[in-house]
This record gives C-alpha cells, structure tokens and sequence, in this order.
C-alpha cells in the first residue's frame, strides 16, 4: 500500500523574482510524477505561491494527514523550509520528514543540526528516483545504507550515502502537471496568463566561482530530445492552458544544432506562445545568424549573467565571456526586439562608491533593458566563500537573496551599499524610460512598462520607492493605465492582478 506525501514550498519571500510573477515548483513535480509510478498518492502544496502563512500550513497539513512530509531549500529558504518540517512533527511526531535541494545536498551536517529532529532524511542531488527508493527503505523493503544520495542521522553520526549517478535519460521522466493549482502561476506583463516552468537539460559545464548550480550539478551536462520538449509545451498548452513558459535549463543554448532544432519545432507548432530563458553571450554571438528563429519561436525575453563590467572581476569569477562579448550580446538581441535581462554582482570586499558607479556607468554602456544589481551572497559551499568568508558581517541566511548585502566591503558600509545600489536603480531606470517611450515596437515598449509596474509593485525595491524620485507625468501613464495591445492574433496582454 503507497504511502500520502505532501510536497511544500517553503513560504520564502525577498521581493526579487516574485516581482515578475509566479511559477512551478519544477523538482516537485519530476519527484511526484516518479512517487506516482510507485503507487503513492502526492499531493503538492506551493505555499510560497499562494502567500500562505504558518497558521495556513498547519491547516493544511492536518486537513491532508500525510504519511510523509517533504520540502525543498536553496540556503536563503533553508530556515523555512526546517519550520515547515518542524510543524509537520508537531502535529503528528509519526510523519517522516524529507528535504532536498542544492543547500541540504551541499551541507547535510549543517541542514540535519538546523533541523535539531525535525528533519529525518535529506535527499541529495537528483531527488526522482532516490525518494521512491527512500520510501522503500523506510518501509522495511530494503536498507537505508543501500539507498544512495541521502543523509540522515543515526544516533549522534550523521550518515551520506555514496551518491546516485545523475539520471541519463531525461526522456523516461514523467512531471506530475496535473497535480499544481494552474492558477497561481502567471506573468505579471501578460493578461490572462498560464505560466510553465519547463526544462530541456540539466547541469552545466561551467565552473562560474559564486555558482550554486555548477556545484550542484558538478559540471555535467544532459538533455532531453528536442522532440520530447516541445512535445510537453504542446501539451501543457492544449491540455492545461499554459501560454507563457520560462526555460528553467542553467544552459539550454549549449548545443546549437539541437537548440536550433528546439527553435524550428516551436516555430512548426506555430502555437502563439510565449517564452523566457537565460543563455551566455557568447553563444548569442554564435547564433546570431539565427537570432529572428528566437523571436518567431516565441522568445521574448532572455537573461544573461553579465555579472561584471571589467575583464579582471569576470576572470576572477571564472566566467568564460569578456565585457565585449556580453555588451555585444545585448546589443544583437535588443536588435531583435526581444528583452534583455542581465545581472551585475555588487558589495565585494574591495568595493567602494567609485567602483558601485563605474558598474553604473558600463551599465549604461551595455545597455540592456533591465539590469539587475545583485549583492553577492556568500553560499558556505561556492568556490569564491572561502575568499569572502573573512568579509561576512550577517551569518543568517535568509539574507542570502542577493537584495541584502551580508558582506562588509573593506571601505563601505552594508548600509551605504544598499543605499548606493538603489541609487543604481533609480538612474538607470530614469534614464530608460524616455528610451521606451520612443520605443517603435509596440511590442515591447508595453512588456517593458508592464514590467516596471510590477518592479514597482511587488519587488524589494517598493518600500524604497519613496525616495527615487517622482514618475515624469508623460511616463507615468504608461505604468498607470498600460494599453493593452495584441501580441500575436492568438493572444492579448497586460498585467491581471490575482
């Protein structure tokens, strides 16, 4: 007889991806379509998406009475994703407790401690077919020690299984779609949206020094079949209504025959959707041949992670791009009337005023249409940590979101970071707007004011908001009453409020 298992988002909110809208929990889903396969009953429960409170979280655990609770943390959501399972033991000591994801794999002594017998078992790496396995071994089935990639506690000694050898054929995985509340997940820039986090790979072959993915995936790199991709978006619009998808992929452009192959079978299917994804400059510049297959595909927004204005900083945090390359990038894919997001990391040790305004300055230079400027947050398991490790002034984690800076500069103040990456933001933004505003492509210029609405919003910068400055007036109407305007014949868009 299957067990019940009750999957929980932690209910972690820092205001910076939030701002752009909702989406998936895509590692619960992989875990639920494989716990399925097994003869459980999954339930999945997005308490962060739903906004819900502790007091909410109880209810619905005792409403659910599960057999097994689990949940998920990266180390800013490591301390509520820890009071999600502690709940779950108050309510019932007999509920057996599960967490994963990239903090509890990379420090499990660190996340068992925290969770001082609220968590019992820690899922490391690759979750889908380790969970079903664990369970097997809770149920007597097997033994413990044979299930690789987990952690749990044995006394005082804290035991890690070998680790299980990353899953090869992404193809045979089975996402549980039909278990999520559909309307919880939208785009903030789209009216009537159904947003999919959706991915065609896993890993990357990089080794950027602050990353937490490459740690987690150590550097390798799988695929799914392009056929087998676009067949799930096809059948997450016909089925479900999604409309708007975000390529959850750290490298989804790595290979170009296949991604060209991703972009002819989007634009075959002709489905009038809408696509986001993050990809290095290096390989725009590669395909700038067929960088207008991007936007017929459907793509309408990607990200970079710029993360640097001067070759001595990127080198030092190992990426494989230059500042030409990167401004290069930007410039092809702002050609081609489709957003570009990038992120400049901030608040280094050796960080001063000039500098936080040199960033400003080739920010400008770059050009992108939104830029980020992120404070870098320290992972105790990254390759750069054991560099910053002497400059941390805040060790609570929850701070650890790259919006509050936790690194005391040698000549700055945390305060007079802050206060100078929000003064980033109100002249870089300023000095867009009357850029959009001349905007021909309709298109666009009414997905960036729509975006700007919703950094206003609902992101970090809201309560500071204040002291920017007021809207010019023949601006401030498009972020007031934006004009809804068809994207495509299949489509309308603007910004719903749920």
């Amino acid at each position: 007889m299957g067990k019940k298992i009750l999957l929980i988002t932690p209910p972690y909110h820092c205001g910076v991806v939030e701002s752009a809208g909702k989406w998936t929990n895509l590692g619960f889903l992989y875990i639920a379509g494989e716990l399925e396969k097994d003869g459980h009953e999954v339930e999945i429960y997005d308490a962060m998406a739903k906004n819900h409170t502790y007091e909410e979280i109880e209810k619905r655990i005792k409403t659910s009475q599960p057999d097994i609770v689990g949940s998920t943390a990266y180390t800013a959501t490591i301390h509520d994703a820890t009071e999600v399972l502690r709940l779950a033991k108050s309510i019932n000591p007999e509920i057996v407790t599960l967490v994963g994801g990239v903090h509890p794999t990379m420090m499990p002594e660190d996340t068992l401690g925290r969770g001082n017998g609220a968590i019992d078992y820690i899922i490391r790496w690759e979750g889908e077919y380790t969970t079903p396995e664990l369970i097997q071994a809770i149920e007597g089935r097997m033994k413990l020690r044979e299930v690789r990639g987990i952690a749990y506690r044995k006394g005082r000694e804290v035991i890690i299984t070998p680790q299980r050898e990353y899953i090869q054929n992404l193809d045979a995985l089975s996402p549980a779609w039909d278990l999520i509340d559909w309307n919880d997940y939208y785009l903030c820039i789209m009216d009537n949206s159904r947003v999919a986090l959706v991915s065609s790979s896993r890993g990357c072959g990089n080794s950027c020094a602050f990353c937490s993915q490459q740690k987690f995936w150590q550097q390798t790199y799988r695929v799914r079949s392009p056929e087998n991709f676009v067949d799930e978006i096809a059948m997450l619009y016909n089925r479900f209504g999604a409309n708007a998808f975000f390529i959850g992929d750290e490298y989804p452009t790595y290979d170009r025959e296949r991604w060209e192959k991703i972009l002819d079978l989007l634009i075959a299917k002709d489905l009038g959707i809408y696509l986001l994804a993050e990809t290095c400059a290096t390989d725009i510049i590669r395909d700038r041949d067929i960088l207008y297959k991007y936007r017929k595909a459907g793509i309408i927004h990607m990200f970079m992670g710029v993360e640097a204005t001067n070759q001595a900083t990127l080198d030092r945090f190992k990426k494989t791009q230059t500042c030409q390359e990167c401004r290069e990038a930007i410039r092809l894919l702002n050609a081609q009337n489709i957003i570009t997001e990038c992120s400049f990391i901030v608040g280094l040790p050796e960080e001063t005023k000039e500098t936080i305004q040199h960033t400003l300055a080739l920010a400008h230079y770059y050009n992108a249409d939104n830029p980020h400027f992120l404070m870098i947050a320290p992972w105790p398991y990254a390759d750069i940590y054991q560099e910053l490790e002497p400059y941390i002034e805040d060790r609570d984690f929850r701070k650890y979101n790259l919006v509050e800076p936790v690194i005391k500069p040698k000549q700055m103040t945390r305060d007079e970071v802050f206060k100078a990456v929000l003064e980033c933001y109100k002249t870089y933004y300023m000095r867009k707007l009357s850029q959009w505003d001349a905007m021909e492509d309709e298109f666009k210029k009414e997905l960036l004011f729509r975006g700007l609405k919703a950094i206003a919003e609902n992101s970090f910068l809201k309560k500071h908001m204040s002291g920017m400055g007021k809207m010019p007036a023949e601006i401030e109407k498009y972020i007031l009453t934006p004009t809804v305007l068809p994207l495509q014949e299949k489509q309308s868009y603007g910004c719903t409020q749920r």
